[in-house]
C-alpha cells in the first residue's frame, strides 16, 4: 500500500507500504478452495498492491500459474476499438509474458477463434486445458469496464465456472470499487434488465478491503521514523488514527501535509500539536471532488455524493453545522454536497 512520499530538501523521495496481503487474509484460502470472489474498497486503498503481491506470492511457490490484469485496457469505448473480451485476452498473454510464467504455462498464442461473446470463454478454457498448473487469474479495475460488455465477460465467467469437467481457471478474483452484486444494475439502467439471475451468481465471497488498524498506522508511520530519524508522537499517531478512523487515503493525507505543506524540520518530533493543525488546515471538499471525479467516471455516472463529516472538537454543534447543497465537481458532475 503506497503512502505519503517524504519529498522534502533534506530527505530523498520514498514512498512507504504496509505489507498487502495480510489485508486480504481470507484471498489465499478461497484461491486454495477454487472460489470466485470479489475484492471491493476506494481509490487509493491499496488494492491493487494487494492482488499484485498476492499474484507474486503464487507465482513464485510454483504451485498455481497466477496472472495478475488490469482491466483498464478493456474499457475504451471507441467504435473502432476491438470488444472488451478481446482486448482482456490480449492483457493476459502479455502479462503471463512480462512475469515471466514457464514456457509450459503460457496461454495459446494465437488464442482461439471464437464467435461474439465467447471468446473469453473459450480462450480461458483452451489455457487451462494446456496448463499444467491450476490457473489464478486476478483482474483488477473489473468495473471499469461498463454496460452490455460487462455483462458478457461476467457470463463467460460464471458459464466457464460452471462447466465442468471442461477446464478453465481454478479461481477467479475481481476487484473493484463496488460489489459485483451492484454491476448489473449499473450496465445500462433500463429496469427490464434486471429481471433474471445475476451474472456472476458463483460468487463465494465479496470482501472489502480493511481499513487500517491503529497498529497499522503507527507501523505506517513507524516507517517514516526507520528511515529518517523523524518520530512520530503516540499522541499524534492516536490523533490521526481517531480523525481517519484508518481510512488508507486520509491517513496518508495527514501525513503528506505534515511532511510535505507545513515541513516539519526532520530535527523536530511531529507532536499532536502538529497533527492537532493537519487535522485542521485543510478543506477537504476540494480533494473530495477530485476523488469522486475518479469514482463516478469510472462507473460511469453522472452524479454523486459526497459526505464531509466534521470530527473536531471545536467543531459547531451537528444541527449547526450540518448543511445540503448542489455543486458541480471540477470534471462536470453533479454532486449533492452534505457537510455534518
Amino acid at each position: 500500500m503506497k503512502t505519503f512520499n517524504t519529498t522534502g530538501p533534506c530527505r530523498p523521495g520514498k514512498h512507504f507500504m504496509l505489507p498487502p496481503i495480510p489485508r486480504i487474509p481470507e484471498a489465499r484460502e478461497l484461491i486454495d478452495e477454487e472460489k470466485y470472489f470479489v475484492i471491493r474498497g476506494p481509490r487509493q486503498s491499496g488494492k491493487t498492491t494487494s492482488l499484485q503481491a498476492l499474484t507474486a506470492e503464487l507465482r513464485d511457490e510454483g504451485e498455481y500459474a497466477a496472472v495478475y490484469i488490469s482491466c483498464e485496457s478493456a474499457s475504451t469505448r471507441a467504435e473502432e476499438a476491438a470488444p472488451a473480451e478481446v482486448r482482456i485476452l490480449s492483457e493476459i498473454a502479455a502479462m503471463a509474458q512480462a512475469t515471466g510464467l514457464p514456457e509450459e504455462c503460457l496461454p495459446p498464442e494465437p488464442w482461439p477463434a471464437a464467435p461474439g461473446a465467447t471468446r473469453l470463454l473459450r480462450g480461458l478454457s483452451a489455457w487451462a486445458r494446456r496448463c499444467p498448473r491450476p490457473i489464478v487469474l486476478l483482474m483488477d479495475e473489473i468495473d471499469s469496464i461498463h454496460g452490455d460488455e460487462l455483462i458478457s465477460v461476467l457470463r463467460q465467467l460464471r458459464q466457464g465456472y460452471n462447466s465442468f469437467p471442461v477446464p478453465f481457471p481454478h479461481s477467479v478474483a475481481l476487484c473493484g470499487m463496488r460489489d459485483v452484486r451492484d454491476y448489473k444494475a449499473a450496465s445500462g439502467g433500463d429496469p427490464s434488465r434486471l429481471v433474471g439471475p445475476s451474472p456472476f451468481n458463483i460468487l463465494a465471497k465479496s470482501m472489502r478491503l480493511a481499513d487500517f488498524t491503529f497498529e497499522q498506522v503507527a507501523e505506517l508511520y513507524g516507517q517514516h521514523t526507520d528511515a529518517t530519524g523523524q518520530e512520530f508522537t503516540a499522541h499524534a499517531i492516536q490523533r490521526a488514527f481517531h480523525a481517519s478512523q484508518g481510512q488508507p487515503w486520509l491517513v496518508n493525507a495527514l501525513a503528506r501535509e505534515i511532511i510535505r505543506e507545513m515541513r516539519i524540520p526532520v530535527s523536530q518530533s511531529i507532536t499532536d500539536e502538529h497533527m492537532h493543525q493537519a487535522v485542521e488546515r485543510p478543506d477537504p471538499v476540494e480533494d473530495g471532488l477530485h476523488q469522486l471525479d475518479g469514482y463516478l467516471d469510472r462507473l460511469d455516472l453522472s452524479h454523486g455524493t459526497l459526505i464531509v463529516f466534521d470530527r473536531r472538537p471545536t467543531a459547531p454543534h451537528l444541527l449547526e453545522r450540518t448543511a445540503i447543497e448542489q455543486v458541480t465537481s471540477p470534471r462536470g458532475h453533479a454532486v449533492t454536497l452534505v457537510r455534518a
